[in-house]
């Protein structure tokens, strides 16, 4: 039996984090990874693959709003030439993830992982051992209880499209779903073009504020992106060399591509974590803050636990993990985990960035705050460019600290991730108004300027 410091279960971002991290502090360490293409799904068909779409899609976006401003004719995009770009990247991950374990020193063990009890690893017929174990085994498409569900794609199918046909269905109104739509219109050909996204709960961007996703709905909807919520779908039938999506309402929606974007579910079925003793449910295997799971020698990070899927989210809990493992003296301080200012980005046309609470959230726990809000904005910033649909909403508490804050804009993240240095390290809104004094003007961030004076005493 071979024996390790710490067997990591999944090559994805947040297993390649506490790897390194861990090999790089004197342990011996070993990946686990049944995937005959490692290096996980931010790089191979999520955050990173995605990223060749948005580009691409920004800039045509960009582009036909600055009609009349100086641009005559909008680029024309190929969506073959974005794949083209996208697989060449994607194709290298797999390689340079086992080439970068073995010039660590790291082993990689090939197979499907189950615990066999606390201390043990079957990895594909082999048996490991190891003192500590990080379980970072990512997450897959959400698959539906609806007939005929086969006939649509997954969001990793989507970004395998060879073309793009004229009529989409996204199934189910998340974070995937408004990203993909906001692809599909801006890089497909033609007025014909239609894209529907369909949502089982009364309303889509359910973690989102529900007043700035009303906004971006909106801005979707002139893109011609039509959003439909409350919608329980009966079936997906095949019909001819389409498709129509049948909601239990009788109603009918054709489509040339039906895509399964509801989410992911953490991939956890084939570890027998119950051997291992490790509580887990549908959320996710259940962990603390120092991402320790029920048995103290093993650990959980990143889509697999029930905390937040996110790429960056998951690098930070495995060195909270690493942290944890290599105990306080050389763990390099990093503090337990807290997700209260954890910002969350949505890569359309407008960006829809977030951190902290929404309105909605600070009404139902009573938590007294004040409000600047303002949609619609004609600020020179955005005259340029010709975007209508900017709108931001800033939350703080009586006492002025921040509380939350929502933007839509072509920059959000820029701008909510300066909200989150602020919220994380205290600052209230007071002084990063008078800050945004001094930013670099004109830029979305001198904008702050306008956004926090109605949160300031100079109101």
């Amino acid at each position: 039996m071979s024996a390790y410091d710490v067997v990591v279960i999944g090559s994805g971002t947040a297993g390649q984090t506490a790897a390194y991290e861990l090999k790089s502090r004197g342990l011996t360490v070993a990946v686990a990874e049944k995937s005959n293409t490692p290096g996980g799904t931010c790089a191979l068909a999520g955050c990173q693959a995605k990223k060749w779409f948005y580009e691409a899609a920004e800039t045509a976006a960009k582009s036909n709003h600055l009609k009349g401003r100086g641009i005559v004719s909008p680029p024309q995009v190929s969506w073959a030439d974005v794949l083209r770009g996208k697989n060449k990247f994607t194709t290298t991950v797999p390689g340079n993830t086992l080439t970068g374990f073995k010039k660590a020193g790291i082993d990689v063990i090939s197979g499907v992982a189950r615990f066999l009890d606390e201390k043990t690893l079957d990895i594909g017929g082999r048996k490991v051992s190891a003192r500590f174990f990080v379980v970072a085994s990512g997450a897959h498409p959400m698959p539906l209880p609806i007939e005929g569900i086969e006939n649509a794609i997954t969001s990793d199918g989507f970004l395998e499209l060879p073309s793009l046909p004229g009529r989409f269905v996204f199934i189910g109104g998340g974070f995937i779903s408004f990203e993909f739509a906001h692809f599909v219109a801006r890089l497909g050909d033609g007025p014909s073009r239609q894209t529907t996204i369909l949502e089982a709960a009364p309303r889509a961007l359910g973690p989102f504020d529900a007043e700035m996703v009303s906004l971006l709905v909106a801005a979707s909807k002139t893109e011609g992106i039509d959003v439909h919520t409350g919608v329980r779908i009966s079936s997906v039938e095949k019909d001819g060399n389409a498709f129509r999506v049948v909601t239990g309402d009788g109603v009918s929606y054709a489509a040339d591509v039906v895509v399964n974007s509801a989410g992911r579910l953490p991939d956890v079925n084939d570890l027998d974590l119950d051997r291992a003793g490790i509580d887990f449910s549908r959320r996710g295997i259940s962990v603390n803050a120092r991402m320790q799971t029920t048995q103290p020698n093993i650990y959980a990070v990143g889509d697999c636990a029930s905390t937040v899927q996110l790429a960056r989210v998951a690098d930070y809990e495995a060195m909270v993990a690493v942290n944890a493992i290599l105990g306080e003296k050389g763990g390099g301080g990093w503090p337990e985990m807290d997700y209260s200012a954890v910002p969350a980005i949505l890569f359309t046309y407008p960006q829809y960035g977030m951190v902290g609470y929404t309105e909605d959230a600070l009404k139902h726990e009573g938590i007294p705050y004040t409000k600047s809000f303002g949609k619609n904005l004609s600020w020179p910033t955005y005259r340029r460019i010709g975007m209508s649909d900017a709108a931001y909403k800033i939350l703080a508490g009586t006492d002025g600290a921040f509380l939350g804050a929502h933007i839509l804009s072509d920059n959000a993240a820029g701008i909510i991730n300066t909200i989150r240095l602020a919220m994380l390290n205290r600052i209230p809104a007071e002084t990063l108004y008078r800050q945004s004094m001094m930013s670099p003007y004109p830029s979305r961030e001198s904008d702050m300027l306008y956004m926090l004076k109605p949160l300031s005493q100079e109101k």
